[in-house]
């Protein structure tokens, strides 16, 4: 089991204002951020990031969308990181979300629901290397 975890608040969360509310979120949730950056996705990129997804019918709205706009990308450090941190941000649809997380509090819908978590250890070192070098980690 990793202590870190990756994630990314995405582009309706970022437009809408709520990063700073959402960050403060996962360091009162007792998260270390290990690193930290903002940048704009190309369409390119996002369709790397997301190929796992390349058959289902909802990839190209969702590099569409990945690309619309601002990110902002996060390595985070805790005691069982991944399963503490997608409790945080709960449902991946918000009307399923559990109260107090963060798509409860900021996600408009299943499509745009405000923030990315890694499902599992293994695939939070693959996102956490898509965006981090060795030298942007602290």
């Amino acid at each position: 089991m990793s202590n870190r975890t990756f994630t990314m608040i995405k582009p309706d969360a970022f437009s809408k204002g709520h990063s700073g509310a959402i960050i403060d979120q996962i360091i009162k949730g007792g998260f270390k951020v290990i690193a930290l950056k903002m940048l704009k996705l190309s369409p390119e990129k996002a369709g790397e990031f997301y190929a796992i997804h390349k058959a289902r019918p909802f990839f190209a709205e969702l590099v569409e969308f990945m690309s619309s706009g601002p990110i902002i990308a996060a390595i985070l450090e805790k005691e069982n990181a991944v399963a503490d941190f997608r409790k945080l941000i709960g449902a991946t649809d918000p009307a399923k979300a559990d109260e107090g997380t963060i798509r409860k509090l900021y996600a408009a819908s299943v499509g745009e629901n405000a923030i990315h978590g890694s499902d599992s250890d293994e695939n939070a070192k693959i996102e956490s290397d898509f965006f981090f070098s060795g030298l942007e980690r602290f």
